[in-house]
C-alpha cells in the first residue's frame, strides 16, 4: 500500500457517510423549508389519475385485483430484463460456466414464479 493511500475499507465508508448525510440533509431541509399550508385539493384523494367523485365514499376504493395485475407486469418486466441480457451472452459462456449459470437462471425463474403464484391464488387473474 502506498504511505498516506486511504484504505479500501476507509474509502467506502467515507462514501456511505457522505451518502447518509445527504439524505438526512434532504429530509432535514424539506421538513424545515417546504410549506405546510393545507387546502382541499392537496387532501383530497387521489388514485391512479382518475378523479375522484363526489360520492367516493359510496364506491370506496379499487379493488386489489387491479394492483395486482399491475404488480404482475412489474415483474415481468424485471424477468424480462434480466433474462434477455443472459440469453444473448449464453453462447459466450465456456463449458466450465455454462452449468452453474443454467443453475442460477432456473433458480431465478423460480424466485420470479412466487409472485406470480401468490397473485393467482389472490384471484388476481379472474375478472
Amino acid at each position: 500500500m502506498i504511505p498516506g493511500a486511504i484504505s479500501p475499507g476507509a474509502t467506502i465508508l467515507i462514501m456511505a457517510a457522505v451518502t447518509l448525510s445527504v439524505a438526512l440533509g434532504g429530509l432535514v431541509a424539506s421538513a424545515i423549508l417546504s410549506p405546510n399550508r393545507r387546502n382541499r385539493s392537496k387532501t383530497a384523494t387521489y388514485e391512479c389519475g382518475i378523479e375522484p367523485m363526489e360520492n367516493q365514499a359510496a364506491h370506496g376504493r379499487f379493488p386489489i385485483k387491479y394492483y395486482l395485475v399491475a404488480m404482475t407486469f412489474i415483474v415481468f418486466d424485471i424477468e424480462v430484463v434480466f433474462i434477455y441480457p443472459w440469453a444473448v451472452a449464453s453462447n459466450k459462456f465456456d463449458s466450465a460456466l455454462a452449468g452453474p449459470a443454467l443453475i442460477a437462471l432456473l433458480i431465478f425463474i423460480a424466485l420470479i414464479t412466487i409472485p406470480y403464484v401468490y397473485e393467482w391464488r389472490r384471484g388476481g387473474l379472474d375478472f
